[in-house]
């Protein structure tokens, strides 16, 4: 069986959050409930998450930000800007871009886009138009609020 035909589905992405308490707040804010909670001593996880969102079916992991697990790129110092690694940003459809934008800020997000983008994203036979805006998380990770768009 080929790897594509193995994959079924998308179940989750997961955060190391300095600020715990505070991250999971800001994704109960989103819409995300706490379904399950643990902690790994082999791992030094004192606490963990697992955050559902019932109306996109996805879930998000949300980990002590001592945690000693694997993950991308490397620890932001204190004080630092945000640091560049593969992962660019998390996306969501929403109705409504300007409006998932200031509920985002009022839940503690950081503004990144200064309102509603209206981008053309265009090849030599396709132009498709997109709505969306976008904030750093309090944790420090860019989410993005899309329109809902036809690819």
């Amino acid at each position: 069986m080929k790897l594509s035909e193995n994959i079924v589905g998308f179940h989750h992405y997961s955060l190391k959050a300095p600020q715990f308490d505070e991250t999971v707040k800001f994704y109960e804010q989103l819409g995300f409930v706490i379904v399950h909670s643990w902690s790994l001593p082999d791992f030094n996880l004192e606490k963990c998450v697992m955050m559902y969102h019932e109306h996109i079916n996805v879930y998000v992991e949300i980990c002590d930000g001592d945690a000693d697990m694997p993950a991308q790129g490397r620890k932001r110092r204190f004080g630092e800007e945000m640091v560049e690694n593969s992962i660019l940003h998390i996306c969501f459809v929403v109705k409504d871009a300007a409006k998932a934008r200031v509920e985002a800020l009022k839940a503690g997000a950081i503004d990144l886009s200064n309102g509603v983008l209206a981008i053309q994203l265009k090849n030599k036979s396709k132009s498709v138009g997109v709505h969306n805006s976008l904030v750093y998380s309090p944790n420090g990770e860019v989410i993005e609020f899309l329109e809902q768009v036809s690819f």
